[in-house]
């Protein structure tokens, strides 16, 4: 298991790895991503869907840490124990995805 991170708990995480140049990690599908979206706020975001992150792990660089989004949180907890096999060291999911992300961080964010 990778660590879980509430979205609530986001900012402190940012502030601890400002150096580092945080990453948050978006796994879920286009279609989602028309649907809801996090505004990048403090943090660099990528959106790569879970399925193409095996392809595409070229695009990301394993020293910066990263923390995985999805819908609930399911998606992203797997995609950060893959990365986490492939010598990323220092990986989060957010937990709740970003549903949570709308209810603790952002009511803008809509629901679905």
């Amino acid at each position: 298991m990778i660590p879980q991170l509430r979205p609530s708990e986001l900012s402190e995480w940012l502030r601890e790895h400002a150096g580092a140049r945080p990453l948050v990690l978006d796994v879920r599908e286009p279609w989602e991503l028309q649907t809801a979206s996090v505004k990048a706020d403090g943090f660099e975001l990528v959106a790569i869907p879970m399925n193409t992150v095996p392809a595409r792990i070229g695009e990301l660089d394993p020293a910066r840490p990263v923390a995985c989004l999805c819908h609930h949180g399911a998606r992203s907890q797997r995609v950060g124990m893959f990365l986490a096999q492939q010598g990323f060291g220092d990986v989060v999911n957010i937990a709740g995805g970003i549903d949570a992300w709308s209810a603790e961080r952002d009511p803008s964010v809509p629901r679905y």
